[in-house]
């Protein structure tokens, strides 16, 4: 486990908080896939376990998300978007480890133009009912892929860079830059700050000018922060 802010460089530090509002799913949830959960069924105890290790783990009694872990949750969170039992999100996730040898396969250069044949062949370890739910689903599973990838900048095959306020340019996730948390990319300048002062100054040519950051970019931080709350 990485504690130290220096190990922490490069790696993208994340609260489960974070993690839940860039993805614009419940925390509960993100809770549930990477820290595993338990049920009762006909009356025995079942454990389920996280979908992987994440990388930092526990700091101070907070699960804390790296980087790497945020991009394959947000392929997790589309897989279970379009109806994908998580069995066969798991599945599929064993599978692709083994195909591009890495921990972290979803968001892997390989996964984007391997990741249909990857699935369909993962469907072989479901039962037969949810095989032939989940055939159906293949062109779209394929669709899912390509739309995620979009908006990430992969480099080596492995993603570097997430620009999430609709896939502009004008802000950027990217583990190197402020431990990971959304920047304007030109600028440095963190999203949030500049959406807040927005609020407080009450006019976007006045931040833009104290930040010395472009208005365009000043209006697409307040934009994406709207969006992430309103979610």
């Amino acid at each position: 486990m990485r504690s130290s802010p220096h190990e922490l460089v490069g790696i993208g530090l994340y609260s489960v908080g974070d993690v839940a509002r860039l993805l614009k799913t419940p925390a509960r949830t993100i809770r549930r896939w990477m820290g595993g959960y338990d049920y009762v069924h006909e009356g025995e105890r079942r454990e389920v376990p996280p979908l992987w290790q994440p990388d930092i783990g526990q700091i101070d009694d907070q699960l804390e998300l790296s980087f790497r872990d945020l991009i394959e949750l947000r392929f997790v969170r589309a897989f279970v978007g379009m109806r994908m039992d998580l069995r066969a999100v798991r599945n599929c996730m064993e599978l692709a480890r083994e195909c591009v040898q890495s921990d972290r396969p979803f968001s892997s250069g390989r996964f984007r133009t391997d990741g249909k044949t990857i699935f369909l062949e993962s469907l072989d370890r479901l039962d037969e009912s949810a095989l032939i739910d989940l055939r159906k689903k293949q062109y779209v599973f394929k669709t899912v892929v390509e739309q995620t990838f979009r908006d990430l900048d992969v480099d080596q095959d492995i993603v570097r860079r997430w620009r999430p306020y609709r896939g502009k340019d004008s802000i950027v996730v990217d583990p190197e830059r402020s431990f990971g948390q959304p920047v304007a990319t030109r600028f440095g300048v963190p999203s949030v700050v500049l959406a807040q002062a927005v609020e407080a100054e009450g006019s976007v040519a006045r931040v833009a000018a104290l930040y010395e950051v472009a208005s365009s970019v000043v209006k697409d931080a307040v934009r994406f922060h709207e969006e992430l709350a309103a979610a």
